[in-house]
């Protein structure tokens, strides 16, 4: 049985933060292949990008560069085809595919956890899935891969390729239980702020992190509330369960949750202006300074806020350039006036306020926690 690993890489340019987030995502998939290539469990592995990467490809690696991409009358780009292109042409039998930021904390053991599984006979039986996220996928292995010619209409992204695989064609999946390590993800120049403070990022990312030097006075001054016993820190936005398991086990203050809009993207509310949100309710009722800067006091002394589902509700629909500032909380490069508000009173509120995405309510606390105690501990 031949194993291939592909890791696929596009759709990230324009401004300073996002071209950031482009050498990050390079440099995790190049770590991530390169990981996987070490296992010996793999007899190829291969980049798809639509633009060539600016780092080195590791030995082994294979680069594919789709140069009709963004191109007039070229061919556009559809995520299943290109995968199943790839797969047809370099015989892949047994395949472990991930988006280029899916994997920033796996080592080889963990990649090759996810095709151990695939035992020969899943090559030419009913076909066997293994996934970090059954309903929500972005790293998956499965076997046999022509499986993925099966799918019909082709997939346009990653994340339902599992569920689809089970539904129309019966494949067993399987999910491991869920880790920091299994579902931290780069969505955003953010998300490099906790990576870069544990530690753990691999070498390439590593480079990138300490180059872009990111201001993360904010970020550090908030953690170090996780651990103060007479204080209380909010967590809202799509926090999970998970997040709050380890909060009530790892963090020594007393956390005020409030979870809402989970699987906003997977049930399309984000897209279609639905979702609906107490904060974003909040800030309608009582405007941005208000509620940062008089209401958020009265509730903690420090919050971690997933802001994208008050957004929604607020009707505010802002560029990636913009969000990605919101997260880093540069108001002053923020072209949306009423997002440049929100981060304006966020950034002005008495008490630590950091906002960000999924990630930052998800997998970046227990690594925000853990840096904490670290530095308490004299171990930073």
């Amino acid at each position: 049985m031949r194993a291939g690993v592909v890791v696929m890489l596009g759709g990230m340019d324009g401004g300073p933060l996002e071209r950031l987030l482009r050498r990050a995502l390079e440099a995790s998939a190049l770590d991530t292949l390169e990981a996987a290539l070490a296992t010996g469990r793999f007899d190829c592995a291969l980049l798809l990008c639509d633009v060539a990467p600016t780092l080195p490809a590791p030995m082994g690696v294979t680069v594919e560069v789709d140069t009709q991409a963004g191109v007039s009358g070229g061919v556009p780009f559809q995520y299943g085809a290109r995968l199943l292109d790839a797969v047809q042409r370099h015989a892949i039998d047994a395949l472990l595919y991930c988006g280029a930021g899916s994997a920033p904390l796996l080592d080889g053991a963990a990649l090759e956890g996810f095709v151990a599984p695939l035992l020969p006979a899943d090559a030419a039986g009913g076909g066997v899935c293994v996934t970090n996220n059954r309903f929500s996928a972005d790293l998956f292995a499965f076997a046999p891969a022509s499986l993925l010619a099966r799918l019909d209409p082709s997939p346009a992204n990653d994340n339902a390729v599992p569920r689809r695989l089970r539904d129309e064609h019966g494949v067993e999946v399987s999910e491991p239980p869920r880790t920091l390590e299994t579902q931290y993800n780069l969505d955003s120049p953010a998300d490099l702020i906790a990576l870069g403070l544990s530690g753990r990022a691999h070498p390439r990312l590593t480079a990138v992190i300490e180059e872009a030097a990111l201001d993360i006075e904010r970020v550090q001054r908030a953690s170090r509330v996780l651990i103060e016993r007479t204080a209380e820190v909010l967590v809202a936005g799509r926090v999970s369960s998970r997040t709050w398991q380890d909060l009530e086990s790892e963090a020594a203050c007393r956390v005020r949750l409030l979870a809402e809009e989970r699987g906003m993207q997977a049930a399309g509310t984000d897209a279609d202006g639905t979702a609906r949100s107490l904060l974003g309710q909040w800030i309608a009722e009582a405007g941005a300074e208000r509620a940062f800067g008089t209401l958020l006091p009265d509730l903690c002394d420090a919050a971690f806020i997933d802001i994208r589902p008050a957004l929604v509700h607020l009707g505010i629909r802002p560029s990636r350039a913009d969000r990605f500032a919101a997260d880093l909380g540069r108001a002053d490069v923020i072209e949306d006036p009423r997002l440049r508000a929100i981060v304006e009173a966020a950034n002005a509120s008495p008490v630590l306020v950091v906002l960000g995405g999924h990630s930052l309510v998800g997998s970046a606390l227990p690594l925000l926690n853990q840096w904490a105690w670290d530095e308490h501990d004299g171990l930073r």
